[in-house]
């Protein structure tokens, strides 16, 4: 466990999130159950509600982290040094055991055909990390990135008659979505990317596979069958 403490105060009428917080509570009418005076009366209680669990943090304060810059949980006591490995010499088994399980692993449950010859894989970028509620709020990383583009080889983009910045339609067998191309030689001629920080026509899960993966159950957005064309109102 860090402790990353603030630089600055928040500015002008922000607040910090926890101060936030119990604003809310107070307009919920439970103000008594989120009484905090600071971001470190908060991490106390958590450390006590903490106190002879898995994740046991009843050894670390706010002094110990200053000290020495991180600590390691379990920690259950302020005398602990912190435990550097967590399953050095038994598992969280009743007899201390490891388990193991088989996985069949398999193929992306959906390939490229004749209809969707490409693979649309998405993700982040850096300047709008998440999914851009805060960081389109700051006009320095929207002017990085101010719209979603699809990153296209352009040997690729040569066999669909698609010019670096054009708008491009990528459709796959749930929809489709429009956005401008930006060449890339680090790409694969046979895979397509897109970020999936924006909504509206530049929304990639309009085009994304919600099908569950039967073990862990995540949705397949990451990889799925497409095409694409030259986009035409």
């Amino acid at each position: 466990m860090l402790l990353r403490e603030k630089a600055l105060p928040a500015p002008g009428e922000a607040r910090d999130d926890w101060q936030v917080l119990g604003a809310l509570a107070q307009l919920l009418g439970k103000g008594e159950k989120f009484s905090f005076q600071s971001a470190e009366s908060i991490f106390e209680e958590l450390r006590r509600a903490s106190q002879g669990g898995a994740a046991d943090y009843y050894g670390i304060t706010y002094e110990r982290l200053r000290k020495e810059e991180g600590i390691y949980w379990p920690c259950p006591s302020p005398e602990h040094p912190g435990t550097d490995r967590l399953f050095e010499e038994r598992f969280a088994h009743p007899d201390g055991r490891a388990v193991f399980a088989e996985l069949v692993t398999h193929t992306s449950s959906e390939q490229a055909d004749e209809q969707f010859p490409l693979i649309l894989t998405n993700g982040r970028i850096l300047p709008h990390y998440l999914t851009g509620v805060q960081t389109r709020r700051s006009r320095s990383l929207i002017a990085r990135e101010v719209a979603a583009v699809l990153e296209i080889h352009p040997q690729t983009a040569k066999k669909y008659r698609i010019a670096d910045g054009a708008l491009v339609e990528v459709q796959s067998k749930r929809g489709s979505f429009v956005v401008r191309s930006r060449f890339s030689k680090a790409i694969r001629e046979d895979t397509v990317f897109a970020p999936m920080h924006w909504g509206g026509v530049q929304n990639v899960n309009l085009s994304t596979n919600p099908l569950l993966d039967p073990n862990c159950k995540m949705p397949d957005f990451k990889c799925c069958a497409v095409s694409i064309r030259a986009y035409t109102d």
